[in-house]
Formats: C-alpha cells, structure tokens, sequence
C-alpha cells in the first residue's frame, strides 16, 4: 500500500479518505482550514495526517478533492511542489440548477487542471460519477477514469482495485468532459427515481 494526499477536507476527500485508509493506506490531508483538515485526519484515523497547504504531497497519487471553481487555481498555487504527481481530478462543474455544465467538450476542469500543472505532472478524471455516500459504504462499484499517460493511469487503476472497486479507462483526457457529463447523468436518476444510493457501471454481456 502507498501514501495518498488528499487536498481538501470536505465530503468527498472524507469519503475517498475514509475508504483508502480502511484499505490500508496513509492518508495526507491537506487545506487551507488546518483546523477542519486536522479533524477529519482525527475522524479517519489508521495513521492519517495533515500536511502543509502548498507544499509537496507525500503521494504519488493527489487527489484534488475541491469544489470546480476553485480547482485550477490550487493547483497553481502549489505549482511545481506538484511536479512529477498524478494529479487525480474529482470535480463535477454543474451549473446553478444541476442541468449542464459550465464548461465545454475540450476544456474541461481536468483539461484546465492539466494546462495549469507543472510539467512532469499526469492528470487524471475520476471519481466524480460515484455519490459519496456510495464511496462511504465501501461497495466494489466501478469506477470511470481518463487520462493521457498510460503509466499514470495503470498506477491509479492499480489504486482503484486496492480499495475492491473496479477500474474502467474511458480513455485519453479529452474524454473527461464525457465524464464530467456522467455526473449530470447520474444526478438525473436520482432525482427522478433511482434514488443517490445508485452507481453508473458497465456490464459485459
């Protein structure tokens, strides 16, 4: 098992956290609210730990577990402490009343996130079409994934499997937009009837 920081102290890094740290790996958390990232490392325990906002994660793999609109600009603000990660996109940039998106097929946030990284940086989309509280309950659901580099993407699908759920690759980055789009699809069945205790996945018949 391996290190896995987490920026962000919120819902998601809470549920993500949560599940990597009962699957036996270190959890690194860190935000601009020390206070509320220091708390959640005290809720998920198993050796979890808080880091200093803008420097060097201890991970290989980063989750970048905030809210859209601000992702791009963490990132930046890390800047080359990044160099070398796998920076793993969770972002879901709904408009207003959870219809569409606020961004379009060729600029989505991970594209945005990629354009704003070091070099030497891989981005990865994922995570963002699995409620939290479907994350929480540690189910074996899949998980849709993009990105450009193979390695990255073999290291974080390996990550995936460790925590019992599987890995399906969408393919390169431009397909996280498609991805960005399953979060709204995903929202659309729970509101009229599935429920938010409901995962997308894929069968092979």
């Amino acid at each position: 098992m391996t290190a896995i920081s987490i920026i962000g102290s919120g819902n998601m890094a809470a549920a993500i956290g949560t599940r990597a740290a009962k699957h036996g790996h270190t959890i690194e958390l860190m935000s601009r609210n020390t206070a509320k990232a220091q708390a959640l490392a005290d809720q998920i325990g198993n050796g979890a730990t808080v880091g200093t906002f803008g420097a060097a994660p201890v991970g290989d793999i980063v989750i970048v577990a905030v809210l859209y609109a601000g992702a791009v600009e963490v990132v930046a603000h890390f800047g080359d402490a990044l160099a070398g990660k796998i920076l793993v996109d969770i972002t879901n940039p709904f408009n207003a009343d959870v219809s569409g998106l606020v961004t379009t097929a060729g600029n989505s946030v991970a594209q945005q996130i990629a354009a704003a990284a070091p070099e030497g940086t891989q981005v990865v989309k994922a995570f963002n079409s699995i409620f939290r509280g479907v994350l929480a309950q540690d189910r074996p659901v899949d998980v849709f994934f993009a990105g450009d580099s193979a390695e990255a993407k073999a290291h974080f699908a390996a990550f995936v499997e460790s925590l019992d759920m599987r890995p399906l690759d969408a393919g390169g980055l431009e397909m996280a937009s498609v991805l960005e789009w399953a979060g709204i699809l995903l929202v659309g069945l729970a509101r009229n009837g599935a429920g938010f205790d409901v995962a997308l996945g894929a069968e092979v018949l």
